[in-house]
């Protein structure tokens, strides 16, 4: 259950970073809303990592809560943002992404 809070904290991680990129782009009343979303996402996304941290390794937790929003970031860039999509990029994403994996694989909880 404690994977599933921690991947979870890390969606709330993407979505905080998402809110700041709209605010980025947004004037007024729309940014300051943008900002308020941010707000709320970094506390669920911290909330939920203290609790996973509960019975998960903080070592482990705190790489694969912070993978999770590197790689959801960044495609989210791509996608949102038009960020571009170089064979780099992708190629150290998958390898950010095979990290994560071989983290849980060898975590003993």
């Amino acid at each position: 259950m404690n994977w599933i809070i921690l991947i979870i904290a890390g969606l709330f991680e993407v979505a905080f970073a998402f809110c700041l990129g709209k605010a980025k782009l947004a004037t007024g009343n729309e940014m300051y809303m943008w900002y308020g979303g941010f707000l709320v996402c970094l506390l669920a996304s911290m909330t939920l990592l203290i609790k996973a941290t509960e019975s998960l390794p903080l070592g482990t937790a705190y790489a694969v809560w912070t993978g999770i929003g590197a790689v959801g970031t960044v495609l989210l860039g791509i996608l949102v943002f038009k960020e571009p999509a170089s064979f780099w990029r992708i190629f150290f994403i998958v390898t950010l992404i095979s990290s994560i994996i071989g983290l849980k694989v060898v975590s003993h909880t």
